[in-house]
């Protein structure tokens, strides 16, 4: 663009765009469903006084059958079918029943209303019956004291009876609990967000405090007691006139009176999905990741590249630590948009190239301040001054601002590009276009499983679709090929040559690259030479009996071939087997379950030798990143194998026990998308910060060989870096804080570049205010990646518990600081956190920090991986799947049914549910189901003859086929993996998977159902607070 031209009268960059319909997206929790047997209450590391558990609803079944379930099935004889299908959500911010908490607009007034009551609020608490009158609920409060001290045990009211603290709450009655439980006083949350008896009516005592809004109510006189302010001794118990009396003390808490996830998101969809986004405004907290919203970008970075855990933070590190909410900002910096957002602008500045701050190097940005006629500028992240180039002078207008700053994008816009002079390349020359190598293990496995075959076909027509940039003709990217299994086949594929040669290095131990003309080709040129190697390659090793491989003298062959070529560039590797062969890299089978819970179970995390981050980092020295493709049938240390990946910026795709008819949909969808992603080669990532905070923490796919510079040797536009900060100072009210993520990479055409990504911020020094501006999604994607890592150097035990005492701090801190007075009985939540719990859980009951008997050491290792660069609405619907009730609702709808809660209490048998967590995707189908709908769905006439297992719905010609398979397809379409269909029956051995991702329900495995979780929360914050 012309960086000269005159001011339009309109700023280029704020026109109304179309609505953007495209992305959904939702999240996954992982533990076995809710027919748990009686268990301490194992969640929290063995049992707590005064918990009870009973099983949930549901008979409990034996352990599934030996019968082998289909290759997704986490009881697959091999290990980790479930989790073959882990990907990373390729979503921005679309809608998915995920759970998100609702917001208000940054410019809301605030009081510290406990859990707003908000008109359309999910934690209004609806009583199964009439709601309590004020008398009853005066007449129990007489006969209890809240403060915690023993209450002697009340006559029944009505039907309220008092809820010991703890006590399980969901569930049918059980057996009687010990007698001393019913004197301890415990309560229900309120739809304020309390736990514990409502107050009486208190006249002019509409607010917590004169003045404090409370959103929604209506202007009048004072009201008595509303109904909706229910006391938790009042909320009538479904069953309790059948119960006998001695078990009457158990309550049964109404699951729809807890905070819903599926409530806020819909709220938040309802509230903020039809109006743009506008980024103008300092500290606006953005909608949901799961809200469908259009962004125009009018000086901060859009939400899809960066999103904070706080939007206002605190101006000092006391107060910081007072609320132990973590500061952090999870970054994607070559988000995909979608196409009603325009993609960042490339500004050329010549050959003086991008303007920077002299003292810290901060590119030029709209926060920068231009001072005596525009002829210097004052830096906005360190006020060092700094002159203006003669070439980049121009005179400001009557408010102090340059009158080009809206034909500039780096003037005007949070996000832009920089093309990079000489200076910003490696031996200051500019780099050659990147190239792919495609490494092959032929070893038996490989070829008996047909995967080999399959490979080469697909590669021939897949070569044509290799990334390009903007309107080039064809892919500026170069190709080779590799086969291996003890040793190495090199290919030459020159264009010259009538047939391929190949080059065998049987040297593993000294690794060279046999050619250098004729290894990396251009695809075009060379096509009828790799058709033809592509074809003899599955005929060659056909009848091997090779069954041991090498694994790091693969990857060191592809990074010597780039560093031959003076290129960065990417290999994909497609590997079966633990490489045992003698080579360097060479490893044991370590596998060893007896080490769970206890000390030494970080070392199932850990890699087991350490020549394979030295690997990496010469990996990542050449700009040569690695995207592994596992196809194991047994234990193959996924733990040690995806340490070049991640560290390189790569990605692992696994397929446990692959076989061509089951898998081929789902490799096939992953290579494609794998290959044809846009990727940023060779890059170096800074994080800047304004004085007052730094960056002192990251975590991610990448390397880092100081304390400031990421490092990437690729990047792709699903991978995320997250960054935490800390207070060095004390930050200014009035002038906020400021990040500059800049980003400098090789394009797939070759071409160095620079992307910047700004984002300003609010500082507070009321507590209040930061608990207003938080963002629970973004906190659970960074409490994941902190106790993920955590695994590797602590017992899973400890990581549990530091995730736990966290959250009760930042809860406990609220409570003292911001809430209302009330009683300590009640736990009170911020409108904006008050989701926290529910999620946590799910992270608790995650299969990395509490593992159920099915689940593998290599599942475990790989989505700890998977985790570590998932951005937020990857992570929001990992831990909280979303689950879509398929004929509710009308089926000439084009819009997505609305989602219900993750619970086995929300399934009907008359239903059926589509179930998915951005990796797996279940059909559940209910025992009493329609017949005509088991036909239109299935072509078979009754539920017993349904196939339990089933990957593919059959094509039939009717709506509700049309409709479920479409939503199928769309769900697919949002998610940066395949995942793989599994119909699953109720009653069929194969709903115990299905049931791991009840996520609100107690797992199998011990994790806590959430009401119990809530309970437990609650327990920890009054033993904070006392």
């Amino acid at each position: 663009m012309n960086v000269n031209q005159s001011a339009p009268p309109v700023p280029p960059f704020g026109q109304p765009q179309p609505v953007y319909t495209g992305y959904h997206q939702s999240s996954y929790g992982g533990q076995p469903g809710s027919t748990a047997p009686p268990t301490p209450y194992g969640a929290y590391n063995g049992p707590v006084p005064g918990y009870q558990q009973t099983p949930l609803p549901g008979v409990s079944r034996a352990p599934p059958s030996s019968e082998a379930p289909p290759a997704s099935a986490a009881q697959a004889p091999c290990g980790q079918a479930a989790y073959g299908q882990f990907g990373q959500g390729d979503v921005q911010n679309g809608p998915s029943s995920t759970v998100q908490m609702q917001r208000f607009p940054g410019s809301q007034p605030f009081g510290s209303v406990p859990l707003a009551p908000v008109v359309s609020q999910p934690t209004v608490l609806q009583p199964y019956g009439s709601p309590p009158t004020s008398a009853q609920v005066t007449a129990q409060l007489a006969g209890m004291q809240i403060s915690g001290a023993v209450a002697p045990a009340l006559p029944p009211v009505g039907l309220g009876y008092a809820l010991p603290p703890g006590t399980q709450m969901t569930g049918p009655p059980g057996p009687p609990p010990p007698m001393h439980s019913s004197q301890q006083p415990g309560y229900q949350l309120q739809p304020n967000g309390s736990f514990g008896p409502a107050r009486g009516p208190q006249p002019n005592y509409g607010s917590p405090y004169p003045g404090a809004p409370t959103f929604g109510s209506q202007p009048g006189p004072p009201q008595p007691l509303p109904p909706k302010r229910l006391d938790p001794d009042a909320i009538p118990s479904p069953q309790l006139n059948e119960l006998p009396p001695q078990q009457k003390t158990r309550h049964r808490i109404d699951p729809d009176a807890i905070p819903s996830p599926i409530q806020v998101i819909e709220d938040d969809r309802n509230n903020r999905g039809s109006e743009p986004f506008v980024t103008g405004v300092r500290g606006q907290v953005p909608p949901l990741v799961t809200t469908n919203f259009l962004v125009k970008d009018q000086g901060n970075a859009s939400p899809r590249y960066i999103r904070c855990t706080s939007y206002n933070i605190p101006c000092t590190s006391d107060m910081a630590k007072q609320a132990q909410v973590p500061l952090a900002a999870v970054i994607k910096p070559l988000a995909r948009l979608p196409p009603e957002e325009a993609s960042p602008y490339v500004v050329d500045h010549g050959e003086s190239g991008p303007l920077r701050c002299n003292r810290c190097k901060a590119y030029m940005c709209p926060f920068m301040q231009f001072v005596e006629g525009g002829r210097r500028f004052q830096c906005c992240f360190c006020s060092c001054i700094n002159d203006v180039p003669p070439q980049y002078f121009q005179h400001l207008d009557h408010t102090g601002k340059r009158v080009d700053a809206y034909d500039r994008p780096e003037l005007s816009l949070g996000s832009y590009e920089f093309l990079a002079t000489v200076d910003y390349c490696k031996n200051n020359k500019f780099p050659s276009p990147p190239a792919f190598i495609f490494m092959i293990d032929v070893s038996y496995n490989a070829i008996r499983s047909g995967l080999v075959r399959l490979l080469c076909e697909e590669l021939k027509s897949l070569l044509d679709f290799l990334p390009r940039e903007g309107g080039a003709e064809e892919s500026a990217i170069r190709v080779g090929f590799v086969t291996y299994n003890k040793v190495l086949h090199f290919y030459n594929v020159k264009s010259s040559l009538a047939q391929p040669q190949m080059m065998v290095v049987s040297d593993v131990a000294d690794m060279f690259v046999p050619l250098l003309d004729g290894f990396l080709v251009n695809v075009s040129e060379s096509r009828a030479v790799i058709t033809s190697l592509l074809d003899q390659i599955p005929e060659m090793f056909a009848d091997t009996r090779e069954t041991e491989t090498v694994f790091a003298p693969v990857i060191q062959a592809g990074m010597e071939a780039l560093k031959a070529a003076e290129c960065a560039g990417k290999l994909f590797l497609f590997h079966t087997s633990l490489p045992i062969a003698e080579a360097p890299g060479k490893l044991k089978n370590r596998d060893d379950r007896k080490l769970i819970n206890t000390d030494k179970e970080k070392t199932l995390f850990q890699p087991q030798t350490g020549a394979y981050q030295t690997l990496a980092k010469e990996c990542v020295a050449q700009g040569c990143c690695v995207d592994l493709f596992l196809f194991p049938n047994q234990y193959v240390d996924v733990a040690t194998l995806s340490v070049v990946p991640q560290l390189t910026g790569g990605s692992v795709y696994k397929y446990a026990c692959f076989q061509v008819e089951n898998d081929q949909e789902r490799f096939l969808s992953d290579l494609r998308r794998d290959v044809q992603k846009v990727v940023g080669f060779d890059a170096v990532m800074r994080v800047r910060t304004s004085t007052g905070i730094r960056a002192v923490d990251f975590f991610g796919a990448f390397y880092m060989s100081n304390t400031t510079d990421v490092e990437l040797a690729g990047l792709d536009g699903d991978k995320t870096v997250t960054v935490e900060f800390k207070h060095d100072d004390r930050l200014n009210e009035e002038s906020g804080a400021l990040l500059q993520c800049a980003l400098l990479y090789t394009s797939c055409a070759g071409q160095r570049r620079l992307r910047i990504h700004n984002l300003a911020l609010n500082c507070c020094t009321q507590l209040a205010d930061l608990y207003r501006n938080c963002e629970t999604d973004t906190l659970i994607n960074y409490m994941a990646k902190f106790a993920y890592r955590g695994v590797l150097n602590s017992p899973v035990k400890t990581v549990r518990d530091t995730l736990i005492t966290q959250c009760a701090q930042i809860l406990a801190c609220y409570r003292k600081n911001c809430a209302s007075p009330s009683s300590a009985g009640q736990l009170i939540l911020p409108e904006c956190m008050k989701l926290l719990p529910v999620y946590l859980n799910c992270v608790l009951k995650s299969d990395v920090l509490q593992p159920g008997a099915e689940v593998t050491t290599d599942d475990r290792a790989y989505v700890r991986q998977l985790v570590t660069s998932m951005d937020v609405a990857e992570t929001n619907v990992f831990f909280y799947p979303r689950l879509l009730p398929l004929t509710k609702s009308p089926i000439e709808s084009a819009t997505e049914p609305p989602a219900v809660r993750a619970s086995e209490e929300r399934l009907s048998n008359g239903d059926i549910y589509l179930l998915e967590n951005g990796l797996n995707l279940f059909l559940w189908v209910g025992a009493s189901v329609q017949q005509g709908v088991v036909q239109s769905l299935f072509s078979v006439s009754s539920f017993s003859q349904i196939t339990s297992g089933l990957s593919v719905l059959p094509v039939l010609d009717n709506p509700l086929s049309k409709k479920v398979r479409g939503l199928i397809d769309s769900l697919r379409a949002q998610r940066s993996r395949y995942m793989k269909l599994i119909v699953v029956k109720q009653e069929d051995k194969l709903e115990m998977l299905f049931k791991h991702f009840l996520v609100e329900d107690k797992s199998l495995s011990g994790g806590a159902s959430y009401v119990d979780f809530l309970c437990h929360m609650h327990k920890e914050i009054r033993q904070l607070l006392s």
